[in-house]
């Protein structure tokens, strides 16, 4: 038998169905070439930028690229010159595996963690109360016409956003246009996202 990280069993061709979807995925993303790849990162900058929640969001929270991803580091290059205040994700074992968020400048110490991903050294002088935080820019593997997100299996970010309209910010999901599908298989702890923006559409639900 196959349990999930809250517990809840699951089916082998359930699981199946997700990993084969997610290895699609994956592949696509990382056929993109450089030039290709410097399209849609302009692309995205251009609708970020001109998006009222991000023109008006003080604190963000944004992942570094990895994997085929949009790449984010020009976003927070211009996020920063537009005088945002930054937050990258940690991921620490001690609060049962979510995610914490530390904030982040070009001076800020980066360290790859355990799955290769750069992150902020912590200082706990600089971890964000997700109650202050203004958008949260989410990374995904696909996305469902429903805002159905899969993300890459280990339930970080579904465990952080579980809870995102108590904190009172706003999860938008970043992706290529191709992460698109009809619809995704889902589970009850999936948190749905209400806003992805690709390189040529804002989703909004």
């Amino acid at each position: 038998m196959i349990f999930n990280l809250y517990g809840i069993f699951m089916s082998d061709s359930y699981l199946s169905n997700r990993n084969s979807i997610r290895q699609k995925m994956r592949s696509l993303r990382n056929s993109i070439n450089a030039k290709q790849q410097q399209k849609i990162t302009k692309l995205l900058i251009k609708k970020l930028v001109s998006y009222l929640p991000i023109i008006q969001a003080k604190k963000i929270a944004i992942f570094l690229s990895i994997d085929g991803e949009p790449n984010t580091k020009p976003l927070i290059k211009v996020l920063l010159e537009e005088n945002k205040q930054i937050f990258l994700p940690v991921i620490k074992s001690y609060v049962e595996n979510d995610l914490i968020f530390i904030n982040y400048t070009p001076k800020t110490p980066l360290i790859l963690n355990t799955f290769g991903i750069l992150e902020p050294i912590i200082n706990k002088d600089n971890i964000l109360n997700l109650s202050d935080l203004d958008v949260m820019l989410v990374p995904l593997v696909a996305f469902d016409r429903k805002g159905q997100r899969l993300g890459m299996g280990r339930g970080y970010y579904d465990r952080t956003l579980q809870n995102w309209q108590k904190y009172n910010f706003l999860p938008i999901g970043i992706a290529h246009d191709f992460q698109l599908v009809e619809k995704l298989p889902t589970a009850k702890w999936d948190i749905p996202l209400p806003i992805i923006i690709t390189p040529s559409h804002i989703w909004q639900w």
